[in-house]
């Protein structure tokens, strides 16, 4: 089997895509993707472009190695955004995608922070995980204490507030997710 074939056979499988439905896409017949599945056939780069466009890839999808796929961010090497009078620190570790809608941060909560946040759009949700202290989440008047080790997912399409009234600081890590339209 070819890196060609290798990689049609995989888009196919993690698109649960039949070869008679990868055929409708692209235009290139049943027969012809699987010769090429199995490296029986080698795909003229016309028949190559075809295959990508009707499968929504690159071209050079079909050429590239495939790596292990990860990316390592250290919190205190970004560029904070500081507010609630400097109490809250909020570090971008991963800034927003649109193919997986979502941001995460890493935030800092200093004791007396008091951190308001207007409604997000319809169908927002966060994600919010306490590492260290302790947190005082309001989500439209409702309280909520959050320990260390715990975490909570809410509708984020209300007013909501994070305080930290305590004499420690409270650190967490906080996913928005952007649903799509």
């Amino acid at each position: 089997m070819t890196a060609i074939g290798r990689k049609l056979r995989e888009v196919r499988a993690e698109r649960e895509m039949s070869l008679d439905e990868a055929a409708g896409l692209t235009g290139v017949s049943k027969p012809m993707l699987g010769q090429i599945e199995r490296g029986q056939s080698m795909p003229t780069i016309t028949t190559l472009w075809k295959i990508a466009t009707g499968l929504k890839l690159p071209l050079s999808a079909f050429f590239e190695k495939r790596r292990a796929m990860y990316e390592v961010v250290d919190a205190l090497a970004q560029t904070a955004i500081r507010e609630a009078d400097g109490r809250m620190s909020a570090y971008p570790m991963f800034a927003y995608d649109p193919i997986r809608s979502t941001e995460t941060f890493y935030i800092e909560f200093a004791p007396g922070c008091d951190h308001r946040s207007a409604r997000h759009n319809k169908g927002v949700e966060e994600y919010i995980l306490v590492v260290t202290g302790r947190l005082k989440l309001v989500i439209d008047e409702e309280e909520i204490l959050l320990c260390e080790k715990q975490a909570v997912r809410f509708l984020a399409d209300v007013p909501h507030a994070y305080q930290n009234p305590f004499e420690q600081s409270c650190t967490v890590y906080n996913t928005i997710y952007y649903p799509g339209d």
